[in-house]
């Protein structure tokens, strides 16, 4: 996908959000009910959601289903990642005001909490018998939480990042997967399927630019490789010899035996390439098992194997990331919106995927009862223990081998990193196109973080 991030947008996320950071946040009042039609009846909300396959489920069975019941309508808009960044930033942030509930992510939920930009979500979940908020698992809850303790974003599923592989192809070629490998062990076993199956790639890695496209599995490398963005009293180590290490890695291991136009792959492009044969590995989100385990919508449906993120220093090196919904300020109907986003996120929605759609599809590492439901853990038989394990395992408090300024495994939680990331991922995305230096990236890279960590110290 061709899609460049709006950096001017990214500047005033940050400016906004700095200038706004004494803003106490403002509590939600909507209503404890459930979507029962009492509080909505002919109403109608706008929900701007990222085209992940989980948006694409909901948006299929939000008409026969919640608005049926609710006489609520919803019209959804739905966007890339990088277009969706932006156009909730600019809709939130400035208080547009045209959608009432959007996708967001755990970066964004705390800092925007603290802004006052988003309606509370908690309290009318718990007053909701039938949501069972009890249930959510605690490190979603905290990632998404403000400095209030309020719950600002409602995971609709969480994830952590692991890696994929073909079974089939690896048994043909002899080849073996460690339960968990090494950054090294995988790269060997990129080149020789690469040598053995030219047609095909190595490995998908994202090459897109975007804080939150490339630099979400490049962030964990180079934490296992020994790096950081920033030491915990704000020294900027963007061109820090682990840093630079591990991108060279990174940017080598993607254009030797990656993917082809790997500099304009995001998560939408490795998913499409690893449902439809072309590649052998991709460490990504654990979330997208379940779209390459629907033979209704993948060619490797029963293929694959997963096992933990790869590791240099490190014991472990999952990210840890909740797609979660958020209720603007700015909505006229609150009521509404919140009866969405409890119905969006309960038990009885996932059961209603796994019935309509398959079970493998469920939007699940939100809820402990999803992983004792008999269906999908036979449905998920080959990767749910695992990504509730990588969930378990990822650390955003020690994510590296160095105390850390913030807490974040994939990002840094101050609002200057979304253009700070988009900005250096550009750089590095052009390297990966054979159009620059990893070294003159990061060492350019170095300056932009020097400039944000100057602001931290001070």
């Amino acid at each position: 996908m061709a899609r460049r991030p709006n950096i001017r947008l990214s500047v005033v996320f940050a400016g906004i959000a700095t200038v706004s950071m004494a803003l106490s946040a403002c509590s939600g009042a909507g209503g404890g009910g459930s979507a029962s039609g009492q509080n909505g009846t002919g109403e109608a909300i706008n929900v701007l959601m990222v085209g992940n396959p989980q948006m694409e489920d909901i948006q299929k069975l939000t008409a026969d289903n919640f608005t049926k019941d609710s006489g609520i309508k919803v019209n959804f808009t739905i966007l890339p990642e990088n277009e969706l960044r932006d156009r909730v930033t600019q809709d939130v942030a400035t208080k547009g005001g045209q959608y009432d509930v959007v996708t967001i992510g755990s970066y964004e939920a705390p800092i925007w909490a603290d802004n006052g930009w988003l309606k509370e979500l908690g309290k009318p979940a718990k007053a909701d018998k039938n949501f069972d908020y009890e249930d959510l698992i605690d490190p979603m809850v905290t990632a998404l939480s403000g400095s209030d303790g309020g719950l600002y974003g409602m995971p609709f599923y969480g994830e952590s990042s692991f890696l994929m592989y073909r079974k089939d192809v690896f048994s043909e070629l002899g080849l073996q997967m460690p339960d968990r490998p090494t950054w090294q062990q995988v790269a060997d076993l990129a080149a020789k399927v690469k040598a053995a199956k030219p047609e095909m790639a190595g490995i998908c890695l994202r090459g897109l630019p975007g804080w939150g496209e490339l630099f979400a599995p490049l962030t964990t490398v180079v934490n296992t490789f020994g790096g950081t963005w920033f030491t915990k009293d704000w020294q900027a180590q963007v061109n820090s010899p682990e840093f630079v290490q591990a991108t060279q890695f990174y940017v080598d291991l993607v254009r030797k035996n990656g993917e082809a136009g790997a500099a304009q792959s995001g998560f939408t492009e490795c998913l499409n390439n690893v449902s439809q044969g072309k590649a052998a590995m991709w460490y990504d989100a654990t979330s997208a098992a379940g779209s390459l385990e629907d033979p209704n919508v993948s060619g490797v449906a029963g293929k694959m194997g997963y096992v933990a993120a790869p590791v240099v220093k490190t014991d472990a090196s999952g990210w840890l990331w909740a797609w979660a919904w958020a209720i603007p300020q700015t909505t006229k109907r609150e009521d509404a919106a919140q009866q969405f986003v409890r119905w969006a996120s309960s038990k009885d929605y996932e059961k209603l995927v796994g019935k309509e759609l398959g079970w493998a599809r469920v939007p699940a590492g939100k809820r402990e009862s999803t992983y004792q439901i008999p269906q999908y853990k036979e449905a998920a038989a080959a990767f749910g223990d695992i990504t509730l394990r990588s969930i378990e395992e990822a650390d955003p408090k020690n994510p590296g081998v160095q105390p850390r300024p913030t807490v974040g495994v994939q990002y840094v939680t101050i609002p200057e990193f979304a253009d700070l990331g988009t900005k250096v991922s550009q750089e590095i995305s052009a390297a990966i196109a054979g159009q620059g230096t990893v070294q003159q990236a990061l060492d350019d890279g170095q300056k932009l973080a020097e400039e944000v960590a100057t602001k931290y110290r001070n």
